[in-house]
């Protein structure tokens, strides 16, 4: 597996493993990222301002398999929002959300955040193990989320 950072190239593919996880878990739905319309253009976002933004793309024999990505969270001090954890049913149980969540908080600190943040769903399961085993503690939901749909909210201290 190879981990580099995201590049206009990827975003097509991207969108769509974001989409397909969702819809194979009956979260296409209205405030959710599924119909987010910058998610086709999603190395606009994180590439536009590299200080505070970064996503990583997971590759396997050069094909883009996932993807997890960092930006400012502004209601909490000092503190980034994980996002958009994805990845192909291909490679799905073999520890690769583990790496790059890690690589994102290590991001994340580079950054200079103290504490992450996440939002996601009960039908996310695996996800929300993951979060849960990685340190992650479920807080109530914040004032002013965007993906209203989401229903579970999560911080750590980095």
């Amino acid at each position: 597996m190879e981990y580099r950072e995201i590049t206009q190239a990827d975003d097509s593919i991207l969108a769509h493993i974001v989409r397909t996880n969702l819809k194979a878990h009956a979260l296409d739905l209205p405030g959710t990222v599924y119909y987010d319309e910058n998610l086709n253009r999603l190395s606009e976002f994180y590439l536009g301002d590299k200080q505070k933004r970064y996503y990583y793309i997971a590759t396997e024999d050069g094909v883009v398999v996932g993807g997890v990505g960092v930006a400012e969270f502004a209601y909490f001090e000092d503190c980034a929002e994980l996002q958009k954890l994805y990845l192909t049913d291909a490679v799905k149980g073999r520890g690769i959300g583990y790496v790059l969540v890690g690589r994102i908080e290590d991001k994340a600190r580079e950054l200079g955040y103290k504490k992450m943040y996440l939002e996601t769903h009960t039908d996310l399961q695996a996800a929300i193990h993951i979060y849960e085993k990685s340190g992650y503690r479920e807080i109530e939901k914040p004032a002013g989320v965007v993906h209203a749909t989401m229903n579970r909210f999560f911080i750590k201290e980095l």
